[in-house]
């Protein structure tokens, strides 16, 4: 059954392995395990790792778009580019990897809106205005300024990305910029690697009235496998099925899909800046190849193959759809 990642940061290993020389890094070292997870699409942002937030988040976000760049010619025959909802129906025919350009926080725009056009000519077709902190645009989950959320600069970046039909995502977004979100768009959008509060208090996760809003725009929230957002004292695969649960009896099964965030593929240094250097996997749903293990959990638990469709990747690939067109 076909799998549609919402939330990967593979950009991030290609950028590290490029930058040390290293070719093919997708097909080297990530299509064999994606394959046997099955998936045909996938969210792949260009991310600033905390450990530059203090340097020049500019130059970061140019390095990540050149080794993105020459990423792109070398993973031709195993994976392509979506521009538009055509390319991913086509590519998925060819048997190959549909991604889609993300972008996870735009501190490297500084304070220039205009960017994100600049962004888009890139092939960036999604994008979260923050990675939980403070910038020019929005406030994440971890600044302690609750009653901040999208600045005026951050509205007029929203409003653009639905004009030139780019995919709006509130994960890092603290509350206040979700609602200022919500308010100032009328397309759908994503939550693409969160889970829900009421499970595993994290402020990363979703409360109740905001997993409704999702589904009220008809947005889709992808369930997200790193532990801290699992659950607390035992994060497994059951426990990852427990959140798909929760959204599906909150507001039906066609808001729920998946955005694994996977890590296994960090280096030390990143992992030591996330403050996480002694990354746990989620048990059972490990990385990209174990993604059938929580399918199957799901089939036990009394999904159908139309339900399964809709959760693995369906549900997301209508976003696309109807947002990129």
């Amino acid at each position: 059954m076909k799998a549609f990642d919402a939330h990967s940061d593979i950009f991030t290993d290609v950028t590290v392995r490029r930058l040390k020389g290293e070719e093919n890094v997708i097909k080297n070292y990530h299509i064999d395990k994606l394959n046997k997870g099955h998936v045909g699409a996938s969210i792949m942002g260009i991310w600033i790792e905390p450990l530059y937030f203090n340097k020049d988040c500019t130059w970061r976000m140019l390095q990540i778009m050149g080794a993105v760049s020459e990423e792109i010619e070398d993973m031709q025959d195993c994976a392509g580019i979506v521009y538009k909802y055509g390319d991913m129906v086509e590519l998925n025919k060819k048997g190959k990897l549909a991604v889609i350009i993300g972008i996870e926080g735009v501190d490297g725009f500084k304070d220039n809106p205009d960017l994100i056009d600049v962004m888009y000519r890139f092939g960036a077709r999604h994008a979260m205005l923050t990675w939980n902190r403070e910038n020019a645009f929005a406030t994440g989950v971890k600044s302690i300024h609750t009653d901040r959320g999208l600045t005026a600069l951050g509205i007029k970046v929203v409003k653009r990305m639905e004009k030139l039909g780019m995919i709006v995502d509130v994960s890092h977004g603290n509350e206040k910029t979700f609602w200022d979100i919500y308010e100032n768009t009328t397309r759908p959008f994503i939550a693409s690697h969160s889970n829900v509060y009421k499970l595993c208090r994290n402020p990363r996760n979703l409360k109740d009235d905001q997993i409704r809003a999702i589904a009220d725009r008809n947005g889709v929230i992808g369930i997200n496998s790193w532990v801290d957002f699992v659950d607390k004292d035992s994060p497994t695969a059951e426990k990852l099925a427990d959140h798909i649960d929760y959204i599906v009896n909150l507001v039906g099964v066609d808001h729920v899909g998946f955005g694994f965030d996977f890590g296994d593929y960090l280096d030390s240094e990143t992992l030591v800046s996330l403050q996480d250097e002694d990354y746990i996997k989620t048990q059972g749903i490990e990385d990209a190849s174990r993604i059938p293990n929580l399918l199957n959990i799901l089939k036990k638990r009394g999904y159908n193959k139309e339900e399964l469709d809709k959760i693995s990747h369906e549900n997301m690939e209508r976003v696309v759809r109807d947002v990129l067109g």
